[in-house]
């Protein structure tokens, strides 16, 4: 299955989390930084597995743009999934203002999830969040062992 895993990092946790799913995938897969995706790496496609940051209730600026840019209907028949690192729910509601606005605006593998299917994508996993200590990390333990397993989930639904 030809699989290509886009991601976007600021501090690294979101490209080890890309990576650790990249690997699970197999040979066949590869994790490709947003900026260093072209037209061709998208074209004959089995899955796209597609990653960001929160920042700012939103996946990144640049995992966005390239998703808009995509085609209409480019990632038809292609198996696709989102997901996100963000911080983890008890550091969320230590602070209310947070708490509030991710209550109301979310994390970035939601919408990650609904561009990826507005561009053709059959969606087979809910968009999935891996959580990070603090705004910068490192990843809490054993979230790379969650998405080695949320990828065999993936895996087992294509």
């Amino acid at each position: 299955m030809n699989t290509l895993v886009i991601y976007d990092s600021q501090f690294g946790n979101t490209e080890k989390v890309a990576k650790a799913i990249a690997e699970t995938l197999g040979d066949s897969a590869e994790a490709i930084h947003v900026a260093k995706v072209t037209p061709q790496d998208i074209e004959s496609l089995d899955a796209l597995i597609v990653g960001s940051p929160t920042q700012r209730f939103r996946p990144t600026l640049p995992i966005t743009t390239f998703l808009k840019s995509l085609p209409a209907r480019s990632l038809k028949g292609v198996h696709v999934a989102a997901f996100d690192t963000r911080l983890t729910v008890e550091e969320i509601e230590s602070h209310a203002v947070l708490a509030f606005f991710v209550r109301i605006f979310g994390y970035a593998a939601k919408p990650i999830g609904r561009l990826l299917a507005k561009k053709g994508g059959q969606l087979f996993l809910p968009p999935e969040g891996f959580f990070v200590q603090g705004m910068e990390g490192p990843l809490v333990e054993d979230e790379l062992e969650r998405a080695r397993e949320w990828t065999q989930q993936f895996l087992g639904q294509c």
